[in-house]
């Protein structure tokens, strides 16, 4: 009876503290916890009055097409509160996610420009927030989606941009992104130098990798780091529990533990690949957006448990927020991304970029991190064959991400004035730069940390890494 109450207490404690695994009821658990990990940079709330316009540009469909006249609207935010004559134009990029006010109000980015009379503009990228150029999301309508013809949108609308704003005709240019907007300003440099005088990428993915195992390798290093060993052990331990659970006929029981339907097959590979890797990304989700304490507070929470299995599952029913009973099919999630066809979501848009470009599934294939052996990158082609038909075979996904890194250098990119940041316990810092590449490493700092304002709770490397950036701007616009 104490046993109950305790667990009771703690789910009431952990529904009090933060809503932040919260995952939507129409939403499978396994998508929306590769949702979490997809949302753009972190928050600011917004603590000033200076109004962003939102503002439209009309773009061609395909760049590459001359033939193809169709064009689509992108939309893009603006805040033009400190615009003069010849202002320097500062562009943050848009990635997999809507674009939103913040990044123009309360940011270092926004700090920088207002230091020089900057224009602080946020584009949209093509399929993601309110600029669909396609009347669906079909697998034939997102032929038009790549990173390529994002990168010619971005250099359309500069020219386009300067073109109809006669005070900014001769303004210099600077971007910067987050996640893989940050690798959009890498490769921008890359495709147009001449556009840009600089730019600024925030824990930028720049190797494209199909099983990219080093990423729950990182997950584990930031939980063993921050968490300590016993919270790690107490992963590691539940985790494998469960799996033996399974596979040694006590599955009724590890059902009951976890509270998954009884229409959950774990003899179907696909739906037991499913429910692992739904665990994992749980974790995932709060290290890689982890904000000072998040990992010590989930560590504690699981650390309260009697038993590691017991730890595991009532973390898993939090995160599926509390259902009668949590549906892990994997036939649900591929069912939900069908339906996105007519019935838009950045989640669908996303998966057919990794697929088509990227890979960047974050397999069970490591041995050194503490999530188990039973979520193999083979879980997510299948994916991409469900959703977007049979041509996406391994080979075919491996081919398209090496076609990626030929086209853009892959590990050396080979470009200049641009200051790449990653946190040490940033899980995509894996396929990015490290110190021997010339980027900076920011201690204990996780995904996209540094693009916050400055303040006077950053830890030494962090205020460090933010001065850094305000020089390179001020030398890039001399």
């Amino acid at each position: 009876m104490l046993a109950i109450k305790l667990v009771s207490l703690l789910l009431l404690a952990l529904a009090i503290h933060t809503d932040g695994l919260k995952l939507q009821k129409d939403v499978p658990v396994f998508v929306k916890t590769l949702k979490d990990l997809q949302r753009g940079p972190p928050k600011q709330m917004l603590t000033n009055r200076a109004e962003v316009t939102e503002e439209w540009i009309e773009q061609p469909l395909d760049h590459f097409d001359d033939k193809n006249k169709e064009t689509y609207k992108m939309r893009y935010l603006v805040n033009n509160e400190f615009q003069t004559e010849g202002s320097p134009i500062f562009i943050f990029l848009g990635g997999e996610w809507e674009a939103e006010p913040g990044m123009l109000t309360k940011s270092h980015w926004y700090d920088m420009a207002k230091q020089h009379k900057g224009v602080l503009i946020y584009t949209e990228h093509r399929y993601y927030g309110a600029s669909v150029p396609t009347p669906t999301m079909s697998t034939e309508n997102l032929k038009y989606l790549s990173v390529k013809q994002a990168l010619a949108d971005v250099a359309n609308f500069i020219n386009t941009y300067k073109a109809e704003n006669a005070q900014l005709a001769k303004s210099k240019v600077l971007l910067a992104g987050g996640s893989y907007s940050a690798t959009m300003v890498v490769w921008f440099m890359r495709e147009y130098p001449d556009l840009i005088v600089g730019g600024w990428a925030s824990s930028a993915p720049l190797l494209a990798k199909v099983d990219f195992y080093d990423y729950k390798v990182v997950v584990g290093k930031a939980i063993r780091e921050l968490g300590g060993q016993q919270c790690y052990n107490r992963i590691e331990n539940g985790i494998a529990e469960l799996e033996n659970m399974f596979k040694n006929q006590r599955s009724a029981e590890a059902r009951a533990m976890l509270r998954l339907c009884s229409s959950f097959d774990h003899t179907n590979d696909l739906d037991f690949w499913s429910l692992f890797g739904a665990i994992s990304n749980i974790f995932s989700g709060i290290v890689q957006r982890q904000r000072p304490g998040d990992v010590e507070y989930w560590c504690d929470f699981l650390l309260k448990f009697e038993d590691d299995a017991t730890a595991i599952a009532n973390l898993f029913y939090h995160a599926a927020g509390y259902p009668t009973c949590v549906d892990m099919r994997y036939s649900e999630t591929v069912a939900y991304y069908q339906e996105l066809v007519a019935d838009f979501d950045d989640s669908l848009p996303w998966y057919y970029q990794t697929c088509n470009e990227f890979g960047w599934y974050q397999s069970s294939r490591a041995a050194a991190q503490p999530f188990g052996k039973s979520f193999p990158a083979t879980l997510y082609i299948e994916l991409c064959q469900d959703i977007f038909g049979a041509k996406y075979r391994q080979s075919q996904i491996e081919s398209y991400a090496a076609e990626t890194n030929e086209h853009f250098g892959g590990m050396e990119p080979a470009v200049e004035n641009v200051f790449m940041t990653h946190g040490s316990l940033d899980p995509w810092n894996a396929v990015g730069h490290g110190v021997a590449e010339g980027a900076t490493v920011i201690a204990q700092a996780s995904h996209c940390n540094d693009l916050a304002p400055m303040s006077s709770a950053d830890s030494a490397e962090m205020r460090a890494a933010k001065e850094k950036i305000a020089e390179l701007v001020t030398q890039w616009l001399a």
